[in-house]
Order: structure tokens, then C-alpha cells, then sequence
């Protein structure tokens, strides 16, 4: 190409020399954006063209299933060098249909430095390292890739951001793409310890997203004041759908209440700061809704009070499949039984698409952090090893 551009300068008199560097430097920036359109289509494709201009090799856990067109990657075994190529190619990612990012790094005595260094001024010395995932840097590197993903993509359906320390600027560059994404359906922050500021972060945008049907904040350090949150989405979507219900009403039309925008399902499983008061919160919502198909609450610290103001619900709540308190010591197995009666009565036999979701107890033990081993300085008597 470029001898057939010379050429044909030459041929009109033109000097080649003084335009020389300008046209090599514009050819070669033509062929750059060809390669990115076409790797725009294939995240794969892209991903190892980007470890190729970095100088890295590329990750088989990235390429673990491609056939599925699904990223599921553990962060902990990623190095600092290896995350810029992926995090370009997610932030131009226009093909997959999940992505699940997981750290399952558990942050004990020996992750700041300031530990570290008493450790071994004391003599003692933990094997253990800490992932770059951790940092402050690559967390926000990470959501800005995320949510350039979201705010381009139509056809991610799902996606899972387990174990990470997300800070407010965080959930903040998360928020944002989360309000332009026309595709996410589920999206989980399970084990990230987010409290109730950062939930307040992300339900500004969940609750006026078209798409987004299932939220999973499993273990994220909530309280009351955080159902509060949850609360408030479920009412502002209850008002917009009961709109469209009446306006489909108007055309002598019978409203589709199961086609309507909205969350269907929230998991709360493991905040044991919910308590009573959350439960109250919740069951006051729930006696009017006509929407919400599955509720999850185990380990919530809920006691047999709590349960009764859920239970009572059900005297007008027609449509909730999945009501989950179980796992908590304080509620009476009788009503844990008569909770599930009224489910299965709403049910009605029918094989829906909401199923019940297995005990956090039995998934932790896959996750079970590793132990870790404190060597104590040396002595007479020689080394002395503790596993923790």
C-alpha cells in the first residue's frame, strides 16, 4: 500500500521525502484501529494481541472458556504485570456474556506493613503474600474497565465481583456504568465488603435500570440502615411499574406484571447486622408487592420476631416463590416450616425459574482459607512453627 501511494505521488511530481515519516506514521495508525475493530468482536482475539504489545504471555485462565464466551478468573493468582493487557481488553469488550472477577484472599494481622514490620522485629515471619488485586490502584483500574465494558456491551448478562475491596471512588466509576448498561441482568458484589454507604452508591443506579433483575450482596458488612436502601429501590420501581400497569389499562390491555422492568431477586445472605429491624423494613414492603419473586436472608440474624413479621406478609403477598430464612439460630423451626408452607402455597407446583439457593456453609468450605504458617525466631532448642 504504501509503495502504491509513493508511486503514484511520484507520478504527479509530488516529493516523497518531505511527507515521508508523516504517511508511515498515518498508515500504521490506520492498521492499529483495523485491528482494534476487528478485535472489538473477539475479546479472546484482542486480549492476546494486547499481551503481544505488552510483552506478556497470556493467561489460560482467561482462555479457560472460551467456548462459552465467559470470563471467570481468580484475581489472587494474577500478577500487577499481567492486568493491564485484560483490563484493556475488558473496557473494549463487546462479546462476552459474563464476567466473574474473584479474590478469596482472606485479610488477616499480617497484610499491612506496619505489621509486617513488628512481626519481625519480634522475630516471627508469615509466609504470606499478598495479591495485587488488593491495592487501591488496580481496584479503580478495574472498575473503570468495568464500567467502559458496561457502558458498550450488549451482551453482558452477568456479572461478579467477589472478594474485592471496592472503596467508595470504586462503586463510585462502577455506578456509572451500571446507569448506562442495557444488557446486565444479574450482578453480584457477594464477600465484598461494601457496608451500607457503598450500597447506598449502587442502588442510585439499580433502581432505575431497565435490565438489571438480580442483586447479590452476600456478606457485604450491611445493616438495617442498608435494607433501608434496598427498601427505597423496591419502592421507587414499584410506583414506575404500577404507572405502567395503569396506563396499560387505559388501552383495555391486561398489564404483564412479569414482563415489567425491575429487581426479582435480592440475596442478603450473610450480613448478620440486619437483625430484626432489617426484617421489619422488609416485611412491610413485601405485604404490598406484587413484583419481587425471591428473597434470600440466611445467616441474617433474625430471631423468631422478625420471622413472624415476614410470615405475616403473606396474608396479601401473592407472588414471592423464595422466601430464605433459614440458617438463623434465633428463629423457630416451626416457623421456618410455615414460612416455607406459604411459599410453596404461592408456588402453586409450578417449576419456576427461582430456585433455592444452597447454604453459605456448604460453599465455604471450598473457599476455606488456606492456613497460614507463623515460623518464630530461631533458638537453643531451634525453630518453632505454629499453623494458624
Amino acid at each position: 500500500m504504501r509503495g502504491e501511494w509513493r508511486s503514484s505521488c511520484e507520478g504527479l511530481g509530488l516529493q516523497t521525502s518531505s511527507f515521508g515519516c508523516s504517511l508511515d506514521a498515518c498508515l500504521e495508525m490506520i492498521d492499529s484501529v483495523k485491528i482494534r475493530r476487528q478485535c472489538s468482536l473477539d475479546f479472546y482475539s484482542h486480549y492476546e494481541h494486547l499481551c503481544a504489545l505488552h510483552g506478556c504471555l497470556p493467561l489460560s485462565a482467561v482462555r479457560a472458556r472460551k467456548l462459552h464466551g465467559v470470563l471467570d478468573i481468580n484475581a489472587d493468582r494474577i500478577k500487577a504485570a499481567d492486568w493491564a493487557p485484560l483490563l484493556n481488553a475488558v473496557r473494549h469488550n463487546k462479546t462476552l456474556t459474563s464476567i466473574a472477577i474473584r479474590s478469596l484472599h482472606h485479610q488477616g494481622h499480617g497484610d499491612s506493613g506496619r505489621d509486617h514490620c513488628s512481626a519481625e522485629r519480634q522475630g516471627t515471619c508469615f509466609k504470606r503474600k499478598i495479591p495485587a488485586i488488593r491495592s487501591k490502584d488496580l481496584s479503580g483500574q478495574l472498575c473503570r474497565a468495568i464500567k467502559g465494558c458496561l457502558m458498550i456491551s450488549n451482551t453482558l448478562r452477568n456479572l461478579e465481583l467477589q472478594g474485592l475491596l471496592l472503596r467508595e471512588k470504586d462503586l463510585i466509576f462502577l455506578r456509572k456504568g451500571l446507569v448506562d448498561t442495557s444488557s446486565l441482568e444479574s450482578l453480584s458484589l457477594a464477600h465484598s465488603p461494601i457496608g451500607d454507604g457503598g450500597l447506598e452508591i449502587i442502588c442510585r443506579s439499580v433502581k432505575n435500570s431497565a435490565c438489571i433483575k438480580s442483586v447479590d450482596f452476600t456478606g457485604c458488612s450491611l445493616t438495617w440502615r442498608g435494607v433501608e436502601h434496598i427498601a427505597s429501590v423496591l419502592k421507587h420501581q414499584a410506583i414506575k411499574r404500577h404507572n405502567e400497569a395503569w396506563a396499560e389499562s387505559l388501552r383495555y390491555r391486561r398489564p404483564d406484571l412479569d414482563c415489567m422492568a425491575g429487581l426479582r431477586r435480592i440475596t442478603l445472605n450473610c450480613n448478620m447486622l440486619i437483625g430484626d429491624r432489617g426484617a421489619a423494613v422488609l416485611a412491610g414492603y413485601l405485604a404490598e408487592d406484587l413484583w419481587l419473586k425471591a428473597l434470600d436472608l440466611q445467616q441474617c440474624g433474625i430471631s423468631s420476631d422478625g420471622a413472624k413479621l415476614l410470615l405475616d406478609a403473606f396474608k396479601t403477598n401473592t407472588t414471592l416463590v423464595v422466601l430464605d430464612i433459614r440458617k438463623n439460630p434465633l428463629v423457630d423451626h416451626a416457623l421456618i416450616k410455615a414460612v416455607i408452607e406459604k411459599v410453596l402455597m404461592n408456588t402453586n407446583g409450578a417449576n419456576l425459574e427461582y430456585k433455592w439457593l444452597l447454604s453459605p456453609s456448604s460453599k465455604d468450605v471450598k473457599n476455606k482459607p488456606k492456613k497460614r504458617t507463623v515460623v518464630l525466631g530461631n533458638g537453643r532448642k531451634g525453630k518453632a512453627t505454629i499453623r494458624i
